[in-house]
């Protein structure tokens, strides 16, 4: 890989890790800009690298789960209708089921049986946020439009993708454009401007009828466009409150470290299984994680108890991130003091990251969900 090409390889990395952050506050805009640079990464390599794709779609998956994740701790956060947070939760779950057996058996047709259909679920659910009061939909509502969507949509995609192994933009560049696989966006463009005008035009239409059909199921708007996430019930706004909350309703083995530990565990054995120079079991990587899960839950309910609150999500970050790699470097010294081996450092410090962030979103928006639905 020369440098060129590990200038786009890190920006597209960069990217697809730094656009999800953006989902809390603005869901919509959030998960559409996923979405696109889920499309167009592949494309983006084929046209600007030189890179072999081989095991690409191990990489496509894990992050795609990623942004998925912070998507399900969203709609803790700022979903206020509890069907469709339920049924958003049960499609996550069943996402990543099969996102995990595909990364262990690497037998595609996984991939349509569960198929994605939690991302296109909170995109309607936000679509609809945006005009509409999601609270006065019934349960039926959100279930029907999650099979409409399940069937309808995303199996047909999901095959296409998977078993078909067809990718959209190269059919449109051979198909329409009708030029080489091999040649440059820019060029093909170039020569072929009406034939891209009018995929342009092509696409705006599909969106315009995706937005009629929402707003016939729907009816006429409630209020004016809102993209941007509300704020937070004034009752649980500040942290002083969310720990009030924890410290009075949290256990440490309750339910919600249940959820932790299976959460975080899914999403490092799925980026286990893809990323390199990583040889740890998946027990081992279920242990460990539910370890220092744990641990942190611990730390958590003890300084809620004793009212430390910090308001900034960033320095809770941070705090979290040092007490984990403090518990690293000291099961990294007792490894080598028994003769037990080293950890792999890049490998263990990345996991660590992505844990810490998951831990500190959770615990941070999960009694903003307890407060509407069960306080």
């Amino acid at each position: 890989m020369d440098g060129s090409d590990q200038a786009v390889f890190w920006a597209v990395v960069f990217a697809r890790f730094l656009l999800p952050l953006f989902i809390p506050k603005f869901p919509l805009p959030g998960i559409l800009a996923c979405f696109l640079a889920d499309a167009v990464d592949q494309s983006v390599f084929q046209s600007f690298t030189r890179l072999s794709l081989i095991g690409y779609q191990g990489y496509d998956k894990a992050l795609d789960i990623f942004y998925l994740c912070i998507a399900l701790l969203t709609t803790y956060r700022n979903w206020v209708s509890y069907p469709a947070l339920q049924i958003g939760t049960l499609l996550f779950y069943f996402r990543i089921v099969g996102v995990l057996s595909f990364e262990i058996t690497d037998w595609r047709p996984l991939l349509v049986w569960f198929p994605n259909t939690f991302e296109y679920f909170f995109i309607f659910y936000e679509l609809l946020r945006s005009r509409w009061i999601p609270s006065r939909r019934s349960a039926r509502f959100y279930a029907v439009s999650a099979a409409v969507i399940w069937i309808g949509i995303k199996i047909p995609q999901e095959y296409w993708i998977h078993v078909a192994q067809l990718d959209l933009t190269d059919v449109l560049k051979t198909a329409v454009m009708r030029a080489p696989l091999e040649a440059p966006w820019g060029q093909v463009i170039a020569l072929r401007p009406f034939a891209f005008l009018g995929i342009v035009a092509a696409a705006i239409a599909i969106v315009g009828a995706l937005l009629l059909a929402v707003r016939r199921v729907a009816g006429p708007p409630q209020h004016a466009l809102t993209l941007a996430a509300r704020e937070l019930p004034e009752e649980i706004d500040e942290a002083r409150e969310r720990d009030r909350a924890i410290a009075e309703g949290w256990r440490l083995f309750d339910m919600r470290l249940a959820e932790k530990i299976v959460l975080v565990a899914f999403v490092t054995v799925i980026f286990a299984e893809v990323l390199p120079g990583v040889n740890a079991a998946p027990t081992q990587l279920v242990g460990g994680t539910a370890l220092i899960v744990t641990l942190n839950t611990f730390l958590r309910l003890r300084s809620a108890r004793a009212g430390r609150s910090l308001e900034s999500a960033v320095m809770s970050f941070i705090l979290l991130a040092l007490t984990n790699l403090g518990v690293v470097f000291v099961a990294d010294g007792i490894l080598r003091r028994f003769g037990q081996g080293s950890l792999n450092v890049p490998a263990t410090l990345f996991f660590l990251l992505l844990l810490t962030l998951i831990v500190t979103l959770y615990d941070r928006w999960r009694p903003v969900f307890d407060f509407r639905f069960r306080g």
